[in-house]
């Protein structure tokens, strides 16, 4: 339990410099959205079809969605799921398929957390999406678009997020 608050104090030092050394904006893209990324919490997937919501209101198809969850030796290994068992001291995540899912060029990445969590910031980040959006909640370094709304209220936030999306032309 020691080395976990650790482990955490280092990656808050090396998320802080990070941030302020990112300088570029990828918002003057004028891609079109085709690719939809999500970083969420288990809690939240649990709850709430995310991937229905954005497919539906967004008008994408083959939303990909990851979720933290806590680790637990028991549970089975899932390609939709990371813990932070999965980042290494230096910040590295070391589960292939999330490290894939993160160098994958999305159109965007939708940071569906509204609490401060190194490991959710971290990843969004860390991901080589061109276009990041979340809750205004969080850290404002993180996004282009910051949206604020609860996030039990997905309907909401979708169409927030639409709105804006069609102003900017990417939809």
């Amino acid at each position: 339990m020691i080395f976990q608050g650790f482990k955490e104090r280092i990656l808050k030092k090396k998320l802080k410099k990070l941030l302020f050394k990112e300088n570029a904006i990828s918002a003057s893209s004028s891609k079109i959205i085709q690719t939809v990324g999500v970083i969420t919490t288990s809690e939240i997937t649990s709850k709430i079809n995310l991937q229905e919501e954005i497919e539906t209101i967004l008008g994408v198809r083959n939303v990909k969605i990851y979720s933290l969850r806590d680790f637990n030796k028991a549970d089975e290994f899932s390609y939709k799921h990371f813990t932070k068992k999965d980042i290494n001291w230096k910040g590295a995540f070391s589960q292939t398929n999330f490290k894939s899912f993160l160098d994958e060029p999305l159109d965007l990445l939708i940071g569906y957390f509204s609490t401060n969590d190194v490991f959710l910031e971290s990843a969004v980040l860390q991901s080589k999406a061109q276009f990041k959006v979340g809750f205004s909640e969080v850290n404002a370094k993180l996004y282009e678009i910051e949206i604020s709304e609860k996030t039990a209220h997905v309907t909401a936030f979708t169409s927030e997020l639409k709105k804006y999306l069609q102003i900017i032309k990417k939809l």
